[in-house]
C-alpha cells in the first residue's frame, strides 16, 4: 500500500507537466525535479526514510517511471486523436 502514493504522484506529474510546460527541454527538467521532490515526500510519508535512505532512490525512480510512462502514453493518445490531414 505504501507504493500507491509514488505511482499516483507520477501519473499526476505526467499529466500536468506536458500541459503546463511547452518547451521540451524544460519539460524533462520539470519532470525530473518534481520526481525528486515527490519521491522524497513519498519516502517520508511511508516512513521508509527511518529505515534506510536507499528507499529514497526507489521512490524517486517510481515517481519518475510513472511520470515518463504517463507522458508518453498521453502523447501517443493525443497523436491518435488528432485529425489527419492529407
Amino acid at each position: 500500500m505504501d507504493e500507491v502514493f509514488p505511482v499516483l504522484a507520477g501519473v499526476i506529474v505526467g499529466l500536468v507537466v506536458p500541459t503546463v510546460v511547452s518547451s521540451s527541454n524544460v519539460r524533462w527538467i520539470a519532470l525530473a525535479a518534481l520526481s525528486v521532490v515527490l519521491g522524497a515526500v513519498a519516502s517520508w510519508i511511508s516512513g521508509e526514510l527511518a529505515i534506510s535512505a536507499a528507499y529514497l532512490l526507489i521512490d524517486i525512480a517510481q515517481v519518475l517511471g510513472a511520470a515518463i510512462a504517463t507522458t508518453v502514453l498521453v502523447g501517443v493518445w493525443r497523436r491518435r486523436r488528432s485529425p489527419r490531414t492529407l
